[in-house]
């Protein structure tokens, strides 16, 4: 059996509420759990110590038979210190979509031949001085 550490959302429309559930990764979201480990409220400031409420003992059960953190999750177990979460590198996130390359390359073009434009003297200009 699979078993994860995730979140279970409660809480009414608009105003969410959390409990961090161990539960096998079958099972739904909001779904039947094994256990309960802690809490988690987003509406309380970040610096609140009950925005995040967990049970150390049993989330380092839990780990140490071999359930597997959501990646929120494995966030609190980090700052717990519980499990140590490991960088994340994804390079191309940050690149621009294929569309706006385009745009970004239209934009060059209009922007070289305006430069070029104006650093070309007029004809009619040329004529007029002489």
């Amino acid at each position: 059996m699979a078993v994860s550490i995730r979140l279970a959302r409660g809480g009414a429309k608009k105003r969410p509420y959390y409990r961090i559930v161990v539960t096998d990764a079958r099972n739904t979201r909001d779904g039947r759990f094994i256990e309960k480990i802690g809490t988690y409220n987003p509406l309380l400031s970040k610096d609140d110590e009950k925005r995040v409420v967990l049970d150390a003992d049993r989330a380092k059960h839990w780990l140490s038979v071999g359930a597997q953190p959501s990646d929120r999750v494995a966030r609190f177990l980090d700052a717990a210190g519980l499990k140590e979460r490991g960088a994340r590198n994804n390079p191309n996130k940050g690149k621009p979509g294929e569309k706006a390359v385009e745009r970004a390359e239209e934009r060059e073009k209009k922007a070289a031949a305006l430069a070029e434009a104006a650093a070309a003297p007029a004809p009619a200009d040329a004529e007029a001085e002489a």
